[in-house]
């Protein structure tokens, strides 16, 4: 049998004068390492991408990460420059992608800018700055020298009770490298609270009512998949996931 796909939306850059669709390696490399399945990049165009030929095609989605955030207008406020960088390309691309996703019961994993964009995309609204509130945490990534401890893991995050990644992580306290300065606001209705950080934030969600897995982290355990326990079985439950969509569907 040949191995599952999962679809990875790109973000948008600009190198040297020419417009790229690209993703950070430790994405592709998570899905490749940490569930045994074939990565794809879709494009993310502002119009042109057939989010149902796209879905056709492949066993399970995931949304990256990225230096970008969702731009406020989605859900209802000003874009302003503080508030930025954005990417209305990718934004277009994910916002119909997620919503499309769980519709058809394909299995989906967000992260990061992920999580957001699926608050966004069922209903919720965003809030940025977040260390600056009373009593918050400083959830930014650290001013530090190399990758590798900009993306420690630094931060307890607790694990509800009867939630679905209490059912392969644990409830309780977990270990975990977030880094964000945007977060949850106004929680979008079909969603419901997995995991909060010690201040409060909500650092994972699942869809109520999903007919598949389709849960959304804030932190990054695709950085540390092949290390970290904790990382390794949120990527191992969301594979088993996508095989088992993959064998239906064949």
């Amino acid at each position: 049998m040949p191995s599952p796909i999962i679809a990875i939306p790109a973000d948008t850059r600009e190198i040297e004068g020419y417009y790229w669709h690209a993703t950070p390696n430790q994405y592709v490399n998570a899905v490749v390492k940490g569930t045994g399945a074939t990565a794809i990049v879709i494009p993310a165009l502002m119009e042109g991408n057939d989010i149902d030929a796209i879905l056709d095609r492949v066993d399970g989605v995931m949304l990256s990460g990225s230096r970008t955030n969702v731009s406020p207008t989605l859900y209802g406020q000003e874009a302003k420059e503080s508030d930025g960088p954005y990417d209305p390309a990718r934004d277009a691309t994910t916002m119909e992608l997620i919503r499309k996703t769980i519709d058809r019961g394909i299995p989906l994993l967000a992260i990061c800018r992920g999580i957001q964009e699926l608050n966004v995309a069922l209903g919720g609204t965003l809030v940025t700055e977040i260390q600056d509130g009373p009593g918050m945490w400083d959830h930014r990534r650290p001013d530090v020298p190399t990758r590798d401890e900009m993306y420690v893991i630094r931060q307890p995050v607790r694990i509800k009770e009867g939630t679905c990644i209490a059912e392969f992580l644990g409830a309780g306290e977990v270990q975990v490298n977030s880094l964000h300065r945007q977060a949850i606001g106004e929680k979008a209705p079909n969603l419901t609270v997995e995991a909060v950080a010690e201040d409060g934030t909500v650092e994972a969600v699942s869809v109520i009512g999903a007919k598949n897995f389709a849960v959304g982290v804030q932190w990054h355990p695709e950085y540390w998949v092949e290390s970290d326990v904790v990382s390794a079985k949120l990527f191992k439950a969301f594979g088993e996931a996508v095989k088992a969509y993959a064998a239906a569907r064949r």
